[in-house]
């Protein structure tokens, strides 16, 4: 892949640049024992993440990946997780190995970077803060500030207005089906981690125009092109 000509790069958050899996499962678990549930253990929350928060409350709250639970009980299981993930929202979550090395390459290169996830930015802007990495990005587009989620292509055409720059210059790096479509409909090529959550499925069938192991083999493309 010829990255030469990109100096926009939008970046998707859990699963491709931190794994978030722990706190999620940890907080999604406390909600769950304070409405009287079972709660779900991280490999359940692993593969639930990826369509927003009310969809993850949803498939937790049923246990079903197509479940729901209705608005009045998502919307009282929304309130205790923002409360709990306010509090725990960084106990166990790390950057996945190379993301700093990359983030720091970018910089270098005067790259203009965003985050674009479907976790609310409320909850969102916090994590970066506390893991430092907050000052690398231009702009952080979350569930909720548009009018649709990925995989609708209107967070990343959102990131890249704020950006000022055209989706001819830019890429989007992302681990799931969502982050592959929302790239493709706004015409943005795109690069996906084998190593993030997609809903347990494997990436490579998803058809990114890369699928990489390690987030040093972006770092290492970076510096050769």
């Amino acid at each position: 892949m010829d990255l030469s000509a990109v100096n926009s790069f939008l970046f998707d958050l859990d699963g491709t640049l931190v794994d978030t899996v722990p706190d999620l499962a940890a907080n999604i678990d406390r909600t769950l024992l304070a409405m009287g549930r079972p709660p779900a253990g991280a490999g359940h929350v692993r593969q639930w993440i990826g369509n927003g928060l009310d969809r993850l409350l949803d498939r937790a709250l049923t246990g079903d990946m197509d479940g729901t639970a209705g608005p009045d009980t998502v919307a009282r299981a929304r309130q205790l997780f923002q409360d709990y993930y306010g509090r725990f929202i960084c106990e166990e979550s790390r950057l996945y190995d190379g993301a700093p090395e990359l983030l720091q390459a970018l910089q270098s290169r005067h790259a203009k970077m965003a985050i674009v996830t479907n976790k609310p930015t409320a909850l969102t802007v916090p994590l970066l803060e506390l893991l430092g990495i907050r000052d690398c990005f231009e702009t952080v587009v979350g569930g909720g500030d548009t009018a649709s989620l990925k995989p609708d292509p209107a967070p990343l055409l959102a990131a890249l207005q704020r950006l000022d720059r055209p989706a001819a210059t830019a890429l989007m790096v992302g681990d799931s089906i969502n982050d592959i479509e929302a790239a493709q409909a706004a015409g943005i090529p795109c690069v996906a981690v084998s190593f993030g959550y997609n809903h347990g499925g494997d990436i490579r069938a998803a058809n990114a125009d890369l699928v990489i192991d390690s987030l040093h083999e972006l770092t290492a493309l970076l510096q050769g092109s």
